[in-house]
């Protein structure tokens, strides 16, 4: 079953943010464009050139309303670890929230059970708590930040502009298409 259009479970997280401990539930989600970014686990390899590639691209997810969340089954006392111990994860200003009983991951679908650790799943969601666009990527595979951004102006130009789409590689401000007979077998 796709997690596209279903709303987000409920949960109840600890966040290393800013040099602080936060806490965090579905609730201070919904109101506002997020983003889920699961990741295997810190001290790792693939992982931290995409959590800095993110940190990067962050000011421009800011810019459009839209709050990151990297997830990882480690607790918030690691993620605070390692950004004590990296320059690249030192960098992050988004919160990094600790899973470490695995329930945020298993509600999105991207637990490897037999290792307790998470797939690279990206989830965005829309301020009414809906999964939007959905993205798993086997271990191996590092995402990009600025395909992301892409996709995020995408879903959000699609929710303000009802009865329009995006074509593939659509960039903002290109032309979108307006589904109708006229447009099957033309393009």
């Amino acid at each position: 079953m796709s997690l596209i259009n279903t709303e987000i479970k409920p949960f109840k997280a600890s966040a290393f943010h800013n040099g602080k401990f936060v806490d965090l539930t579905e609730a201070d989600v919904k109101g506002k464009w997020s983003i889920f970014f699961f990741y295997p686990a810190d001290f790792t390899f693939v992982c931290p050139t995409e959590l800095g590639d993110m940190a990067d691209v962050y000011p421009e997810f800011q810019k459009l309303g839209v709050e990151v969340y990297s997830v990882s089954t480690d607790t918030h006392f690691v993620h605070k670890a390692w950004a004590d111990a990296s320059e690249t994860i030192k960098k992050i200003t988004y919160p990094m929230i600790g899973d470490p009983t695995g329930a945020i991951t298993r509600n999105f679908d991207v637990m490897i059970e037999e290792a307790g650790l998470a797939l690279r799943g990206t989830f965005v969601v829309n301020p009414e708590g809906q999964i939007k666009v959905a993205e798993i990527h086997d271990l191996g595979i590092g995402r990009d930040a600025s395909e992301l951004l892409r996709k995020v102006k995408a879903a959000q130009y699609v929710a303000s502009h009802p009865g329009e789409v995006c074509p593939a590689k659509w960039q903002e401000g290109a032309e979108t298409l307006k589904p109708s007979l006229d447009l099957v077998g033309k393009i």
